[in-house]
């Protein structure tokens, strides 16, 4: 029987990448996200992972598995470009830079104060998906 959570995130985005059993590794390295769940498929395929951070988390799968290819592109299928920012707050983001840029993130915005409060920087991830990590809480009071 699956463990449910008390308050499941409302919204979790779901990627798709060429490589995914190397991107579930390289995300758990670089950003600390940790495998709630790999379905492997063939060949070196990934049917459908489900990996957490905090209280939220994402899903993906290999792109060449995905059961619907003319809805959802890679970044690589549409010339490296990112068409979402996947926000996530981390309470060190210094840290947390820090941790990406020894994974080789590509460094987009590089850490900074931001205008609008707390602190963070955007990177891309080996295939080209576009994160941004910070303190900004966007549902404080």
């Amino acid at each position: 029987m699956t463990k449910l959570v008390a308050t499941p995130p409302t919204v979790t985005p779901g990627l798709l990448y060429h490589d995914a059993a190397n991107a579930i590794e390289w995300l758990c390295r670089a950003f600390g996200f940790e495998k709630r769940l790999v379905v492997p498929g063939e060949n070196g395929t990934v049917v459908h992972a489900h990996l957490t951070l905090g209280l939220g988390g994402v899903m993906l799968s290999s792109a060449e598995r995905y059961a619907f290819p003319n809805m959802c592109k890679t970044p690589r299928e549409i010339g490296g470009v990112g068409t979402a920012e996947i926000i996530v707050y981390v309470a060190d983001p210094d840290a947390h830079y820090q941790r990406a840029v020894a994974a080789k993130a590509e460094i987009l915005i590089p850490i900074e104060d931001k205008p609008y409060g707390g602190r963070g920087y955007s990177c891309k991830d080996p295939e080209g998906h576009v994160w941004a990590f910070g303190s900004y809480n966007a549902w404080s009071e």
